[in-house]
């Protein structure tokens, strides 16, 4: 007498049915439509995105300013236009106690070893003259 593997024959037919239902399982997964974001949605993780990479960008660096200074010589004299202007201060803040300086100009004439000054576009005294040299 020949015994059937009938139990073998239905195990694999559960395993063709687990096989094919796991495929039409897939295959739904995959056929199931994609939600679009909306445009707002989109646009705020753009901009999102954006900050971000700014945030994480370093400040740039400040370039120094190069150093100025300015020399007058007339002559065998010379004097640092910084010093000039720093007395023409001075000289203005001694006669005038409690204004506060918002402008100073200065207008340097050599040939009378003097400059002149002007302190918030007053220079009515006539009281404004400093030595140069």
């Amino acid at each position: 007498m020949a015994i059937k593997k009938k139990p073998e024959a239905i195990v694999e037919v559960k395993e063709e049915s687990t096989v094919a239902e796991a495929a039409k399982k897939s295959a739904v997964k995959k056929a199931a439509p994609v939600k679009k974001a909306s445009a707002k949605t989109e646009e705020k993780e753009i901009l999102s995105k954006t900050e971000e990479k700014t945030a994480a960008k370093k400040p740039a660096a400040k370039k120094e300013e190069p150093k100025e200074s300015v020399v007058i010589q007339y002559g065998a004299n010379e004097v640092v236009m910084k010093d000039v202007v720093a007395a023409a201060v001075k000289a203005y803040k001694a006669a005038h106690k409690g204004i506060e300086i918002k402008t100073v100009d200065v207008y340097v004439k050599p040939e009378e070893n003097a400059a002149y000054y002007v302190v918030n576009g007053d220079d009515s005294e006539g009281n404004n003259k400093i030595a140069l040299f």
